[in-house]
């Protein structure tokens, strides 16, 4: 569960930054186990994070990740990024843009990521931005690799909700739309894609 020190930090992030961090809280634990399910269990696979936040997601990607994997965490704010360097040693924190996750990576000389997991407020960026992050997700993604990502419930009907899920379509062969998290606040959606059409 989130803890008081997350979410005091998460609405101090929000405050900062309104058009940056658009999630009402932090992620609850089914929602973040979801999302870190892209990450593989075995051999030493190298995983992108976008948008840590106060890391209820990066802790369950730390779960998955064996012994001599790679966590590397791009965080735009740079408070949560030293809260993030602080709390979870293990993550590499790469201060930044998602939309320059093929930059970011290769200055810290990785060229490709076993799986992506996206934490970002995609309601809030024009649809430019959302596909320049897209495209660089998938120019990342090793073959078989695995991207996920989340929608609140109530987003999903809405003009920009429809337009994202027609972006996910148009960049990955394979779009798998979870349940309902229901036990989530408020309730989300994760999106599970593979196979990127631009890789």
């Amino acid at each position: 569960m989130p803890t008081i020190n997350d979410t005091s930090a998460f609405f101090s992030a929000a405050l900062r930054q309104p058009g940056v961090i658009g999630a009402i809280a932090p992620s609850g634990p089914v929602l973040a186990g979801t999302l870190a399910s892209v990450v593989p269990m075995r051999d030493k696979p190298f995983v992108a994070e976008l948008g840590p936040g106060t890391g209820p997601v990066s802790r369950a990607i730390g779960r998955r990740l064996p012994p001599g994997g790679r966590h590397l965490a791009v965080e735009i704010d740079p408070e949560l990024a030293d809260r993030l360097e602080l709390l979870c040693p293990d993550i590499e924190v790469l201060r930044g843009d998602a939309a320059e996750l093929g930059p970011l990576l290769d200055g810290v000389g990785v060229a490709r990521v076993d799986a992506v997991v996206s934490g970002l407020p995609w309601s809030l960026f024009p649809e430019a931005q959302q596909r320049a992050i897209l495209g660089q997700v998938c120019r990342v993604l090793a073959p078989g690799a695995g991207f996920s990502t989340f929608a609140y419930r109530f987003s999903t009907p809405t003009p920009g909700g429809r337009r994202f899920r027609a972006l996910l379509h148009e960049h990955f062969e394979e779009v798998v739309v979870s349940r309902t998290i229901w036990r989530n606040f408020p309730p989300a959606l994760v999106y599970l894609c593979r196979r990127p059409f631009d890789a």
